[in-house]
């Protein structure tokens, strides 16, 4: 019984998601994005794609001190897309796959989202992006170029990161009012839109902060650096650091990371931490990634068990039974 126990171990083992993002060298390698079979067939999403994880890994290298960058991608398209022609997949699935281009939230839309479901400066469960998000500019105006969101998001994602805005809180009070970003050297105006026109903010009498109406709109020419998790729009190509951190500010990057700034948090906390730490960073731009389109087709499995002699005991049917629901759920 302990042999077959063993050879279960062995074989769960090699069940294990074989898709997990690896950092080899200075290059992420097993990033793999699947597209949901409820999304249309469209040569033109993957060609965006393919163009947006370009821009990622320039933007990416860019903002972590030119220490890693994209190396290989993988673009899982469903079993249903069979206009094109793909590589046959061997192990990827959609259900391992931490990038999902699927169709809209009933509570985001077409807003790209990261669930998270861990603590601070842990990996999350998966980035979501539209097809409408991808294939449109209608949302550029409000989230920036998408290879920056892709960063942003990309934070989320892999080094458990936090926003360093807040909608429900866009201000607090620290001797005046006070927008809520990453670091106060972001300077902006804050006015209220009526209409297609601006007006000063009301004041409100019992929280002497604006009105929910009000909005900070930072200027477009910045001297701050920081942050890709405050707004990527700005011209910001870095993570905040400590000594620019706003401790402050009521946002989750704060409540949940213990008021550490991302540049901290990834540094010395995250999955990737101690590669950070000893890499050098590059002299040179990075090459484009390795972008491999996969398709996994149907496939016929033929199973043949031997139930004579001692494997017809009772025990190792039921470990057999269960060896081969993994493998077929694999």
């Amino acid at each position: 019984m302990s042999k077959m126990l063993a050879g279960l171990l062995l074989f769960l083992c090699a069940l294990g998601p074989t898709t997990g993002i690896r950092l080899v060298g200075n290059g992420y390698t097993d990033i793999l994005v699947a597209i949901n079979p409820a999304v249309p067939e469209n040569d033109d999403l993957i060609n965006r794609i393919k163009e947006i994880i370009t821009s990622v890994s320039e933007y990416l290298f860019q903002a972590l001190d030119n220490k890693v960058f994209f190396k290989e991608v993988k673009i899982l398209v469903p079993p249903n897309w069979t206009n094109g022609t793909y590589e046959r997949a061997s192990t990827e699935t959609y259900s391992k796959a931490k990038v999902l281009i699927d169709v809209p939230h009933p509570a985001f839309g077409d807003d790209p989202y990261t669930k998270q479901t861990k603590n601070c400066a842990e990996e999350g469960d998966y980035i979501h992006f539209t097809p409408n998000f991808l294939l449109t500019d209608r949302l550029v105006d409000v989230y920036g170029p998408k290879g920056r969101v892709f960063v942003h998001e990309w934070a989320h994602l892999r080094w458990g990161v936090y926003d360093e805005y807040n909608n429900k809180k866009p201000f607090y009070n620290d001797n005046g009012i006070q927008p809520t970003r990453c670091t106060s050297e972001v300077t902006g105006k804050w006015y209220e839109l009526n209409n297609g026109f601006t007006q000063s903010c009301h004041i409100s009498a019992e929280t002497g902060l604006p009105t929910e109406e009000c909005e900070f709109f930072p200027d477009k020419l910045q001297n701050a650096k920081a942050s890709i998790m405050y707004m990527q729009i700005i011209d910001s190509v870095t993570f905040c650091q400590e000594d620019e951190h706003n401790r402050k500010a009521p946002n989750m990057q704060n409540e949940k990371c213990d008021n550490k700034a991302t540049h901290t948090v990834i540094f010395q906390e995250s999955v990737d931490k101690d590669a950070l730490g000893t890499l050098l960073p590059l002299q040179a731009r990075p090459p484009d990634p390795q972008i491999r389109v996969l398709s996994r087709g149907s496939r016929v499995v033929c199973l043949v068990l031997d139930v004579s002699g001692s494997i017809s005991a009772f025990e190792h049917i039921y470990i057999y039974t269960i060896l081969l629901h993994l493998y077929l759920q694999s």
